[in-house]
């Protein structure tokens, strides 16, 4: 049996914005193509996470999804500056 909070979300969800940030960072740097689309791929997930845990409203915390949204919409600036 799984013990389901609203903190493990919210700890995933970090998981997810701090690969993605680092994703990005590496992607950007080496402008490798399969890393930029990986890249692009790991913030969609992140976005889908947030979106979820929006959703679902469990254990909500609304200012740290934000500072999450935020560090996401800076990290999709990134890529999108690197694929121009």
């Amino acid at each position: 049996m799984e013990l389901h909070t609203g903190y493990n979300d919210l700890k995933q969800l970090e998981m997810f914005v701090d690969t993605a940030q680092k994703m990005v960072g590496s992607a950007t740097m080496s402008l490798d193509r399969d890393m930029l689309a990986e890249a692009k791929q790991s913030i969609t997930n992140a976005y889908e996470q947030l979106t979820r845990i929006r959703s679902e409203r469990t254990g909500v915390d609304d200012s740290f999804l934000a500072k999450c949204e935020q560090r996401l919409k800076q990290a999709e600036h990134q890529l999108n500056e690197a694929l121009q």
